[in-house]
């Protein structure tokens, strides 16, 4: 699907207030009701549209701590790798997990109530996910730039 600047304006109205009514999106967008409907139902066809979420405060509902952790493997084969992402896939505490090049072979972004917490989600859960040979951990100081949005149209 080939986006012009009608889907462009949806997508970054939507990434915006994804709550906001067709009738309020259409108008944002300069389209009808009708037609900024039928342009949202194929950008989610085409699953351009992922899903809806909310952002919440991480704070707000008891997730004060957030940390970067570095995961290496002892093997980069793709039994291994299939059964650590299996696994960390069902870990709450952990909101982003990436395959990456470099010195490590997997970050994670993971949250935690408070140092107790995250000591337990370090020694009980994340050193013991498959495969795991090393973990390193960071803790986030404060969030500079934390944008769910992506850049499209620019």
């Amino acid at each position: 699907m080939r986006l012009d600047r009608a889907d462009i304006r949806i997508l970054r109205e939507l990434q915006q207030d994804a709550k906001l009514s067709n009738a309020a999106l259409a108008a944002r967008v300069g389209l009808s009701e009708s037609a900024c409907l039928r342009r949202v139902r194929l950008l989610e066809q085409a699953r351009i549209i992922e899903r809806y979420t909310a952002v919440l405060s991480a704070a707000k509902v008891g997730l004060a701590l957030s940390f970067i952790i570095r995961i290496t493997l002892r093997a980069q084969i793709d039994r291994d790798l299939n059964a650590f992402e299996q696994a960390v896939a069902g870990v709450p505490e952990v909101t982003e997990c990436d395959l990456t090049t470099g010195e490590s072979d997997y970050v994670l972004r993971v949250v935690a109530r408070d140092a107790e917490d995250f000591e337990r989600l370090h020694s009980k859960v994340l050193t013991k996910l498959p495969g795991v040979a090393r973990v390193e951990s960071s803790f986030v100081l404060r969030a500079v730039v934390k944008n769910a949005g992506l850049p499209i149209g620019t």
